[in-house]
């Protein structure tokens, strides 16, 4: 396939729906506030909601912006504007597509990239909704005793994102071991000094360390 052939005039489409479906849920998700006041007819003060934004905007508003340059690259535009509106990306969307990418042995950088990404995102979405809605009609009985404290099962819904990281992540470094070496370091290292930082954040920081030190063991010759 032609790399170039079509790329510009899907990409023009995929930033056009991106940005209409992106604004559209915002208004989605404004509304339901917005509707509870209306109907209540009560109204939080201005003072107030600014005294509660002025607290998690550094922490959340600078995540966001660290995880839109972190995961656009990873996904590529359609599936970073789709992962936005479906939501839930670090613990699914992103291995989805990561995968999926994997195994088609093509790049987020390329058009056939942009396709699975999107796809793949695409169904992760769809069967996601699709499991909730049957887990919450089969499962609804049974959750409680599941993750209960005292529950058998309880060990294992703590360590679900670690062990789908894990998984995904043990292919690429036992591919590339040497290049992998650094940004778990660094990763380590950050954690120690600050486990509560945000997961967003933290893949930014270790990419950053991946990036530098693979262009550093290729300059020393380490890796071809």
């Amino acid at each position: 396939m032609d790399n170039n052939a079509g790329f510009s005039p899907y990409m023009n489409k995929v930033h056009t729906w991106g940005r209409i479906w992106s604004i559209g849920a915002l208004l989605v998700l404004l509304s339901v506030p917005t509707a509870i006041c209306v109907h209540l007819g009560v109204w939080p003060e201005g003072k107030l909601v600014l005294q509660a934004l002025a607290k998690v905007i550094p922490i959340y508003w600078g995540t966001a912006v660290v995880e839109v340059i972190t995961y656009t690259p990873m996904l590529g535009a359609g599936g970073t504007y789709l992962g936005f509106v479906t939501g839930n990306i670090t613990n699914l969307k992103l291995p989805c597509g990561l995968n999926a990418m994997e195994n088609a042995g093509v790049r987020a950088n390329s058009e056939e990239g942009e396709v699975i990404s999107t796809i793949s995102i695409g169904f992760s979405a769809i069967t996601t909704t699709v499991i909730i809605a049957v887990g919450v009609v089969l499962f609804a009985p049974f959750l409680g005793k599941l993750t209960d404290p005292s529950s058998v099962f309880a060990p294992a819904f703590t360590y679900i994102l670690p062990a789908l990281f894990g998984a995904l992540g043990a292919g690429y470094f036992r591919k590339h071991w040497k290049i992998s070496i650094f940004p778990i370091l660094v990763g380590v290292i950050v954690l120690l000094f600050a486990p509560t930082l945000a997961v967003g954040t933290l893949i930014f920081v270790t990419l950053v360390a991946s990036i530098g030190g693979a262009l550093l063991m290729i300059k020393l010759k380490i890796v071809s």
